[in-house]
């Protein structure tokens, strides 16, 4: 049997699939996995034993969405459910079969803040997707896959022994711990901190190198995203925003600080660790009537005072780091 997955995007997304892979591989006799993501997320897959093959759509690529089509797959698991992936699936012509996405409740919850949401993670409703299948969790938890080789290029960087790792970055500006309180933070944290994220991230990297000298280590626009996974991985622990970073570390089962602004646990996209729940701790300002105030994030506080992120108590933050 020839299944193809679409995931098309983000880091954390994807990385939330990785349990369903994982329990078609072993649940499903026969089975060839194939899995489809946009080219900047390939390397996510790229050393996942459960997956035969990774295959790149871009949309103004049309050569991409014709390989799709030589395969010739039984089945589609559309773990994405937007135009795309729906575009996708109606070219191959194969079997589909998709997860409620609940988008109805979640607007209700961001426009009318009524909690109508279930109490379950999207990891466990991506499983809806292959029930018919009679596939089904294994409670394991999510996967990262780091290469022997990998490792080795991270130990020539010369890092300390011991560090915390601080992700910096976020696709939306709303779930990022802005820079003042990022250093309020930080400067209470005993641990040297090693800085992630992508080139945009360094304004905020060359600040906190201001402030703490010898105690930051600013690896932005640095690493490839493996190496930024290592990272995660041999850090103490990991201090985030609700980030695709903060899945990575979850797959691991390291120990996590997140750090939570316009978006809530609600959504069902907190760290899934279902064995280790206690590896992990969300801080967020749960009283404030103007949050969510989206499902995703924006470039900056719609109302202007980013109180979900500024009025966070840093003594809690920095007694869960140390």
């Amino acid at each position: 049997m020839k299944i193809l997955i679409i995931r098309l995007s983000s880091i954390g997304d994807i990385v939330l699939t990785t349990p369903v892979v994982r329990c078609l591989a072993k649940q499903v006799k026969d089975v060839e996995l194939h899995y489809v993501c946009k080219p900047m997320y390939a390397d996510l897959l790229k050393n996942n034993p459960y997956i035969d093959h990774v295959h790149v759509f871009d949309k103004k690529d049309k050569k991409s969405l014709e390989k799709l089509i030589d395969n010739q797959f039984d089945y589609i698991i559309d773990l994405q459910r937007n135009f795309y992936s729906r575009k996708i699936s109606r070219k191959l012509g194969a079997i589909r079969t998709s997860f409620p996405k609940i988008n109805l409740k979640k607007w209700i919850l961001v426009n009318f803040k009524i909690n109508l949401m279930p109490d379950i993670h999207v990891v466990d409703r991506y499983f809806e997707a292959v029930k018919h299948l009679n596939v089904s969790s294994d409670g394991e938890g999510l996967d990262y896959f780091i290469s022997d080789a990998e490792k080795q290029e991270f130990s020539t960087l010369g890092l300390p022994s011991n560090y915390v790792a601080v992700a910096l970055g976020s696709k939306h500006k709303t779930k990022q711990i802005p820079q003042d309180k990022l250093l309020s933070i930080c400067k209470e944290i005993h641990l040297p901190l090693v800085l992630l994220g992508d080139h945009n991230d360094n304004t905020i990297a060359e600040f906190l190198q201001v402030n703490l000298k010898e105690k930051v280590y600013n690896l932005c626009g640095k690493l490839s995203l493996t190496l930024s996974a290592v990272c995660v991985q041999q850090a103490e622990c990991i201090l985030t925003g609700d980030t695709g970073l903060m899945h990575i570390a979850s797959a691991f089962q390291q120990k996590i600080v997140s750090v939570w602004g316009n978006t809530v646990p609600a959504f069902g996209m907190y760290p899934y660790m279902p064995k280790h729940r206690d590896k992990y701790v969300i801080i967020e300002n749960k009283e404030l009537y103007c949050r969510p105030c989206s499902k995703l994030g924006y470039k900056q506080c719609p109302l202007g005072h980013f109180k979900c992120m500024n009025d966070v108590s840093t003594e809690e933050i920095v007694k869960h780091i140390n």
